[in-house]
């Protein structure tokens, strides 16, 4: 009788036990690191809030680096997938605009970036996050860079958010005195900008 008693506890626990979380991996340079800033008043601890805050169970990890290129960022991305992901949040390639790099290897790096994180985890939902450069690299530089963002969500089916910086970029009240970086006032829109893609995925 005990015994049956206890399978039941264990039934019970096994059914209504919370479902776990689901891991966000925000793969970026120093705009998801947060540069200037505290890690957590960056967008990707502000999501972390608004989530749990919601009853969301997530776990968000900021995997920014400073200065990354999407060359850079394929070439740490083993050790960071040591850890199981659900749902990869892309921010690279700005650096790459800003040093004027090849178009063709910026997106074939992020391709490869893609490719990676699928072979690792064939279920994981992806979101491309779309940038641009200053109107100082060209109009035809500029044109394309923007493109190869909504190409390769189209490409692999995923998520696109149209431009990251939105409402953001330009605006001195809403970025640090070097005129790139958010400062917390601009990652709180930043972090809204990201929410109306990555809520639908939950």
């Amino acid at each position: 009788m005990v015994v049956k008693k206890m399978l039941i506890i264990l039934v019970m626990a096994f059914f209504t036990a919370p479902p776990p979380a689901k891991v966000i991996l925000f793969y970026g340079d120093s705009l998801t690191a947060g540069n200037g800033l505290s890690v957590d008043d960056a967008f990707p601890a502000l999501i972390q809030r608004k989530l749990t805050a919601d009853g969301k169970a997530v776990k968000v990890i900021n995997a920014g680096l400073s200065g990354e290129t999407s060359a850079g960022g394929l070439a740490r991305l083993d050790w960071v997938l040591r850890q199981p992901v659900d749902i990869l949040v892309l921010e690279l390639g700005a650096n790459d605009g800003l040093r004027g790099l090849p178009l063709d290897q910026t997106e074939k790096n992020l391709q490869a970036i893609i490719d990676k994180m699928k072979a690792k985890n064939p279920a994981v939902k992806i979101i491309v996050a779309g940038m641009m450069v200053p109107p100082n690299m060209g109009p035809d530089y500029t044109t394309k860079f923007q493109k190869i963002f909504p190409d390769l969500a189209k490409k692999n089916k995923a998520a696109l958010i149209p431009f990251l910086l939105q409402d953001v970029a330009g605006n001195e009240k809403l970025n640090n005195p070097d005129g790139i970086h958010p400062n917390v006032e601009g990652h709180k829109i930043v972090a809204k900008n990201v929410l109306k893609i990555l809520e639908p995925l939950l």
